[in-house]
């Protein structure tokens, strides 16, 4: 530090509150500040930092190895969340979400010096596994359908999700909405089968049966053949996007247009979801927001670590996205008028 600032011109004083984003800097002494420890190739010491300020801004987070959308969206929105506000981000991925994995992955964290701890928990041993962590660590859990009266919570609100999907086909006219479901071990897909029938039982209108799937485009294909050989069905909520997608398939393989004969509507919005054919219409999930509002939960935690105020559980409402997948039934397809060549 004292080489920089012989450089530079300035005091160490001034160095260190350059480093530290201090306002009382000229931005002219800053940026000749920031020039002389880049010729310097100047990296402060974060070890030593730590030492003297007891905080390593240094923030954990436990994910899993998926190929998920959705818990891959969410582990990108905080770690962009965390970086954003100044922290360094150290990331544990567990092999399965038992909840040996996840205290595994707590202690790897730990041994780090993390301040707080931030877990995708899709399912309820992720969230009883945060309670093991060491008393005056903060932790938040991300995703999921449960809130934990014990453990700090972030999540989308699954069920007004599925009642938007729900409605909107209803209010398109079908008499009845039959519904491809996700994994049976995960809370989001019984909120979303929740929000479903509710829906359904608030209109009046037939509950069909419903089969526990998983969040595959297989998944969603294989029930989807069932679904394209009854004439009946004339509208489809999908659990996710991926089933939505095999869906698709199996009603073209039948020869059931979408959305003349059926209309399909999936959730998550994944960005390749507007280049289906036809485009899909989805419940769009705001994985950024997601990222921010458990990351303001995790400070406030670091923040008010004497404070006896109970834990936040934070809902966040999800938007329906309106494509070509949804249509009135029995819509007519639109022919292409002639050229005038024709």
């Amino acid at each position: 530090m004292r080489d920089v600032a012989r450089l530079a011109g300035v005091s160490h004083q001034t160095v260190s509150r350059v480093l530290n984003d201090h306002p009382n800097v000229r931005q002219e002494t800053r940026l000749r500040v920031l020039e002389a420890m880049r010729a310097l190739n100047y990296r402060r010491n974060l070890a030593a930092r730590t030492l003297v300020t007891r905080r390593s801004r240094t923030l954990g987070i436990i994910g899993f190895e998926t190929t998920l959308f959705g818990p891959a969206s969410m582990l990108y929105g905080i770690e962009d969340a965390a970086r954003r506000a100044g922290y360094f981000v150290s990331v544990a991925t567990v092999p399965n979400l038992e909840r040996q994995s996840v205290l595994d992955a707590i202690d790897r964290l730990c041994q780090q010096s993390v301040e707080g701890i931030i877990a995708i928990a899709p399912k309820p041993t992720v969230t009883n596994a945060l309670l093991q962590v060491p008393s005056g660590l903060a932790s938040v859990g991300v995703g999921g359908g449960v809130d934990d009266d014990a453990v700090p919570t972030v999540r989308i609100d699954n069920a007004a999700g599925a009642r938007l999907a729900t409605q909107h086909l209803l209010d398109l006219g079908h008499a009845t909405v039959h519904h491809v479901a996700g994994p049976p071990d995960w809370p989001e897909a019984h909120e979303r089968i929740e929000g479903w029938r509710r829906t359904l039982y608030a209109a009046g209108a037939i509950v069909p049966p419903v089969e526990p799937g998983a969040w595959t485009a297989r998944s969603g294909y294989e029930q989807g053949r069932l679904l394209a050989a009854d004439p009946s069905v004339t509208a489809i909520f999908c659990a996710n996007d991926q089933i939505a997608l095999g869906v698709l398939r199996a009603l073209h393989e039948a020869g059931r247009r979408v959305p003349e004969q059926v209309s399909v509507v999936g959730f998550d919005d994944t960005p390749d979801s507007e280049y289906f054919l036809p485009p899909l219409t989805t419940v769009r999930q705001d994985f950024a927001e997601l990222g921010r509002r458990s990351l303001a939960v995790l400070l406030h935690q670091i923040d008010q670590q004497h404070d006896a105020t109970p834990p936040d559980h934070v809902v966040l409402a999800p938007e329906l996205v309106a494509r070509a997948s949804a249509a009135r039934p029995g819509r007519p397809r639109r022919r292409a008028r002639p050229s005038q060549a024709d």
